[in-house]
């Protein structure tokens, strides 16, 4: 083996030795990017791809992942702003296992306080864990949110007391660190204020108050107070003038183009609320409602009394009770018929209810573009027509739909827009964007350039250098030898073949392995042996 090494190396040091410069070159060219490729193909398989495990994490929270991944024997990287990687065919499977390990939690504890039973606690001890975990569990919370980067929650509860003072209420403050440097949009304050309000008994939203990393602070004003009511209002009269303002704007430049036209709206808006009760009767639509009627029949019958007065009236005897029968008898009948009808007379009764929000009056200010003709130097303004005014100004009192009983005013004038800045800062654009491409274009192409260039350079060294074969023509009664002269000191022009045949004489087995290891050298030595028309014997 160490015999067949040594002489393949030998071999390749004679190859080396009768190549020209340009065949050098390619050699060493061709092996370099070899070895390139193959190093770069080692390293790009050696090379992980990693992916985003966290990010935005606090200084507590990376020490805790970290520590997890260590555990675990996992590979990561950590980044600017709290950025841990780890290989991507594992971001998955270590966020499963960090989740069930509560890994991260985010600052602050939640009710995972809760999850170890404690004995023998205090109930001021239970109600301040309780108060803790929910402050933490609302930290977290608001920390989802995309505008802010992380928060802490404070919360003062009233002392539970027999006798209640209204004077005391829940109060919580919270602090958000946001993205960036802008500020928290008021559709996240309210947010926040309303999540803390609901989550905690008795506290209202306007008892909230939202402060940043920035100094800024939000106030809240109560929906029932002069101020929040104020605040609404100019919140719905704003949004309704640029609603309208941008209704007839999209019209104008609809018809004269984008920019020629500008429109301005001031609404009066009645926010007073007023509620009309009223009730009519009507006489003539007399319904019965009830009806009583009573008939009453009375009969009576009266005796006279004739006995005189005295003792003969008072004596019981015949004469008496003969008397006392014969009396005249007087009867009476009394017939009486009542009745009773009431009537519901008809009325009507209506409320009406007149919300807050109705236009008092609109007034609007429009200004038109005047139309331009020419190009250049001869570009000059040119006035529009009254008729062409008019119509204008019906397109923008149809948009926003004025009323000239109520007093609506609309104000149009056509006045020389100054468009030299957006003209000035269009053409920096244009430039800019055409630097920027042709710098692109010409960062892209460099590489292939200089490899392009490169390669010319090397076709035209080849093309220049000549030719030059390793040379296979010598006599043919040296062939056999060892060197050029037949002493058999040095080394043959093609190795040691391990032949070593007579001076004069060439074997079959020497001609047919000269031919397989090198038949074009072989072929263009008989072609010059025999166009010099000797014959191996004669070189012998």
């Amino acid at each position: 083996m160490n015999q067949n090494l040594s002489k393949l190396g030998k071999q390749l040091m004679d190859i080396w030795g009768q190549l020209g410069a340009s065949q050098r070159i390619s050699v060493l060219a061709a092996t370099f990017v070899l070895l390139a490729g193959l190093g770069a193909a080692a390293m790009w398989s050696a090379h992980a791809e990693y992916g985003l495990l966290y990010g935005g994490l606090s200084d507590t929270e990376s020490a805790k992942v970290v520590a997890a991944l260590d555990d675990a024997k996992v590979p990561y990287k950590v980044g600017s702003g709290g950025a841990i990687m780890v290989p991507a065919d594992k971001v998955y499977t270590m966020r499963m296992q960090l989740a069930s390990k509560g890994i991260p939690q985010g600052d602050g504890v939640g009710f995972e306080i809760f999850d170890k039973p404690n004995f023998g606690i205090s109930d001021f001890v239970q109600r301040a864990n309780y108060l803790r975990a929910l402050q933490g569990e609302l930290a977290r919370t608001i920390g989802q949110l995309d505008e802010v980067s992380a928060a802490r929650v404070m919360i003062v509860l009233p002392e539970n007391r027999l006798l209640l003072d209204k004077d005391k209420f829940p109060t919580a403050s919270v602090f958000v660190k946001v993205r960036g440097s802008s500020p928290l949009s008021p559709q996240t304050i309210n947010s926040i204020r309303f999540l803390v309000a609901n989550s905690v008994e008795g506290l209202k939203a306007s008892h909230v108050a939202v402060v940043d990393n920035l100094g800024n602070t939000e106030e809240m004003s109560d929906s029932d107070s002069m101020a929040g009511v104020s605040s609404s209002q100019l919140a719905a009269r704003r949004a309704l003038e640029q609603y309208l303002a941008k209704k007839a704007q999209d019209m104008l430049e609809t018809v004269l183009g984008p920019g020629q036209a500008m429109v301005r709206v001031s609404a009066d808006v009645n926010y007073d609320t007023s509620t009309k009760t009223e009730e009519k009767f009507d006489p003539d639509g007399q319904v019965i409602r009830t009806q009583t009627k009573n008939d009453e029949n009375n009969d009576t019958a009266t005796a006279q009394n004739t006995t005189p007065t005295g003792i003969s009236g008072n004596t019981v005897g015949e004469t008496n009770g003969s008397q006392a029968s014969a009396a005249p008898v007087n009867s009476s009948k009394n017939h009486k018929t009542t009745s009773t009808i009431e009537y519901e007379i008809g009325k009507i009764t209506s409320a009406t209810t007149l919300a807050a929000g109705g236009i008092r009056r609109l007034s609007a200010a429009v200004t038109v573009a005047q139309q331009m003709q020419g190009t250049g130097e001869d570009r000059k303004p040119v006035s529009r027509t009254p008729e062409e005014l008019d119509k204008l100004r019906l397109i923008v009192s149809s948009a926003l739909g004025t009323d000239l009983s109520r007093g609506d005013t609309i104000e149009l004038a056509e006045l020389p827009f100054n468009d030299q800045f957006a003209t000035d800062l269009n053409q920096q654009l244009d430039k800019q964007v055409k630097r920027d491409f042709w710098m692109d274009l010409a960062h892209k192409s460099i590489y292939p350039a200089l490899g392009l260039v490169a390669f010319l350079i090397l076709l035209r060294t080849f093309k220049q250098t000549p030719v030059q074969e390793i040379p296979l023509g010598v006599p043919v009664g040296r062939l056999g030898y060892k060197n050029g002269n037949g002493n058999g000191n040095g080394n043959s022009r093609f190795g040691d073949h391990g032949l070593e045949p007579q001076p004069g004489v060439v074997t079959v087995d020497v001609l047919n392995r000269l031919i397989k290891e090198n038949p074009n050298n072989m072929t263009h030595a008989i072609r010059e042996w025999m166009n010099r028309g000797h014959t191996p014997n004669a070189e012998s």
